[in-house]
């Protein structure tokens, strides 16, 4: 069972939570100047990183907050949480 330690519930089973993402991926400063190829890029290619990466996941079945969280690719090992809102500590 792979637990993840909600900010707010605690260790939780991973079947409460959603993958939300890539939480390395930087939003466009002015959406309205990119081009549609662009805005395809940036929607749906996506790395498939192998190593430590940060996600966002969603508490869909407990609190329902956001948070951000480390997590090693090749090992599923969970290395850090915080809020959506907060950097994870390097």
């Amino acid at each position: 069972m792979l637990l993840i330690n909600c900010p707010w519930c605690g260790a939780r089973d991973m079947v409460e939570f959603t993958h939300g993402g890539d939480a390395t991926k930087v939003y466009p400063k002015d959406p309205d100047a990119v081009t549609a190829e662009e805005w395809h890029e940036f929607v749906y290619l996506r790395d498939n990183p192998c190593g430590v990466h940060d996600e966002y996941w969603h508490h869909i079945a407990g609190c329902r907050q956001w948070l951000k969280l480390r997590r090693d690719t090749t090992t599923h090992d969970i290395l850090a949480t915080a809020p959506a809102n907060e950097d994870l500590d390097r």
